[in-house]
């Protein structure tokens, strides 16, 4: 009887159908007569507002008094994640874009990044390196920036008026590289004019090495 009062034949519906939030399809209503925003995870429903099928949802009336409208929840009450207007399974293992994957666990979700986010230090064979985008590609990489073109992007880093603030970062002083006299000990740092990360190296002197010890007199 409540289902002949609300589904009218012939069907009314408005000429532009609505325009849907992200992750929300265009679907039937419940007298499959015109066409809705489909309800997302724990969003009201009812007869005629009906849940996103396609993501699983069912309208949940458990927890609702009498005479009132359900609540768009899974159809076997499994908890899940919605990122981005897009709904995954508890236990999914999913993508938002190429650089990061992420895990649906108990309602919330735990993300890796994909791309490595090493460090590579200027070597004799490549004394500029930078990490730029390559059309293409997802992850950013390293490449190897000729002498002229470093030198004029060091003008523009340090002019005062595009000068960027700079985090100092270092690694701990290392052991002396000798156990008496002298000796070295290295570090990573961006303590240097343009904030770049280089190995830098400090003299350093444990202790004297004891004298060699006199040679014996020869025996006539």
């Amino acid at each position: 009887q409540v289902c002949a009062q609300l589904c009218r034949r012939p069907c009314y519906c408005p000429w532009v159908p609505p325009r849907c939030p992200r992750g929300s399809p265009l679907v039937l209503d419940g007298c499959g007569c015109c066409k809705i925003c489909a309800r997302r995870l724990g969003e009201p429903c009812d007869f005629l507002h009906v849940c996103d099928q396609s993501q699983g949802l069912v309208c949940d009336y458990s927890s609702a008094s009498a005479g009132t409208g359900g609540t768009c929840n899974f159809e076997d009450d499994e908890e899940g994640c919605e990122v981005n207007g897009r709904l995954y399974r508890d236990g999914e293992v999913f993508q938002p874009s190429c650089k990061i994957q992420c895990h649906c666990l108990d309602g919330g979700f735990n993300c890796i990044p994909l791309c490595q986010e090493d460090v590579r230090l200027p070597t004799p064979d490549c004394p500029y390196p930078r990490r730029v985008e390559i059309p293409g590609k997802c992850c950013p990489e390293w490449i190897c920036e000729a002498q002229d073109q470093h030198l004029l992007r060091d003008a523009r880093t340090v002019s005062p008026l595009l000068r960027p603030p700079c985090q100092e970062w270092g690694t701990a002083w290392s052991a002396c590289s000798a156990t008496c006299g002298l000796g070295f000990a290295t570090r990573v740092s961006n303590q240097n004019r343009y904030c770049r990360l280089e190995t830098q190296r400090r003299l350093c002197v444990l202790r004297p090495c004891p004298a060699p010890p006199a040679a014996f007199p020869a025996v006539s």
